[in-house]
């Protein structure tokens, strides 16, 4: 047996060790990547973000790169578990973790916090998301025009607010949103910016969105901790009995889906037209265009025992003039949803987060989520 043999069949046996089997930064299973310089075990794509911190990290391939019995032996020793004990000892329980399923610049950012910065090992450091106020400029992108401009913006956790003003040094605020009404969301893909962020609010009833972005990945990743910051600080004090558990999983989500369906009106005798739907939480929403800053219409989906069901195909005799034919029928108490999916697997995938929100139990009370005719 070749000492590269011999280093490979040691560090699976290390892999055995509980802890190993996922990823130490983002938790996907298998990991095949190791850290010989920090002892930890991650995926391929969290060892591209080791690879850009090479003071740090030093990434090496399990099957494909050589490896000194010193290295393995090191790797023994230390190994996720322990190496999280220490990385991750005093992480905020406001700070995002992301999960292999989130994009570039949040687990960019949290491996780069965790490793080059080290904000984590130590319990009682104070953070830079708990300031009580965050002032800064980002490009956010025009309601009519679709032009990214420079704005200033404040995150207030005193007044539980934030604002954004068109000129710098603007008194009066283009608008002041409460932090209990945010909702704020990664979406790379969507608006085209490996750094683009949206954010949600309630006006007048409606949901409003916003798109910014920053340059820099780390500015706008701290933005986003700094909103779920001042929203736990919000909510602790609306709810003073509330645990953290409790309240974590109120603060900022990602959508459960979005992506193009086609639909037709509430007659059901309109034309079918292609139209953007975002699935967040309750409230199905649809958009004439992705980046539209309000929704054209959105109607509240409740629980199954409530008369809200959803089954595939269109009710007989529909008139179905679009080009896509995998059909989807919402029934809620008031009336009937008819929509259509480019691809059978589509309408498969949206009809299994229709039955997830319907099956779910209504826990809260949805007087933000209001119905919408489409």
């Amino acid at each position: 047996m070749t000492a590269n043999e011999r280093s490979t069949r040691a560090l699976k046996e290390v892999l055995l060790k509980p802890g190993n089997d996922a990823c130490a930064d983002c938790g996907a299973p298998d990991p095949d990547w190791g850290s010989c310089t920090l002892g930890v075990f991650v995926c391929l794509a969290c060892s591209g973000v080791h690879r850009n911190i090479p003071d740090v990290s030093k990434v090496k391939s399990m099957t494909l790169s050589r490896w000194t019995d010193a290295e393995v032996q090191f790797m023994a020793e230390k190994g996720n578990k322990l190496m999280k004990s220490k990385y991750e000892a005093a992480v905020p329980v406001y700070y995002y973790k992301p999960t292999h399923r989130d994009c570039q610049v949040l687990r960019e950012q949290w491996i780069k916090a965790k490793y080059e910065r080290e904000e984590f090992t130590e319990p009682g450091k104070g953070f830079t998301y708990e300031e009580g106020i965050r002032d800064g400029m980002l490009m956010k992108r025009g309601r009519d025009n679709g032009q990214f401009l420079n704005r200033r913006f404040i995150l207030s956790e005193r007044d539980g607010t934030l604002k954004y003003f068109t000129k710098y040094d603007a008194k009066e605020p283009k608008a002041l949103i409460k932090v209990d009404t945010i909702n704020a969301t990664f979406q790379p893909e969507k608006m085209q910016h490996p750094n683009g962020l949206q954010i949600t609010y309630l006006k007048d009833n409606s949901t409003r969105n916003i798109f910014v972005y920053h340059e820099s990945g780390k500015e706008i990743v701290d933005w986003f901790n700094s909103i779920r910051a001042v929203q736990l600080h919000y909510m602790k004090v609306a709810f003073p009995g509330a645990t953290d558990r409790e309240l974590v999983p109120k603060l900022t989500r990602n959508f459960l889906k979005e992506g193009y369906m086609e639909k037709t009106g509430p007659r059901q005798t309109e034309g079918f037209k292609k139209r953007w739907f975002t699935l967040d939480h309750r409230r199905l929403m649809y958009f004439k265009d992705p980046l539209d800053a309000f929704a054209k219409g959105e109607v509240f989906l409740g629980n199954r025992t409530h008369g809200y069901n959803v089954s595939p195909g269109l009710p007989p005799g529909t008139h179905c003039n679009g080009a896509w034919q995998n059909g989807i029928t919402i029934e809620t108490p008031d009336r009937s949803f008819l929509f259509t999916c480019e691809s059978e697997s589509d309408q498969h995938d949206w009809i299994k987060h229709f039955n997830f929100v319907m099956n779910a139990q209504i826990l809260e009370p949805h007087w933000n989520l209001i119905q919408v005719t489409f």
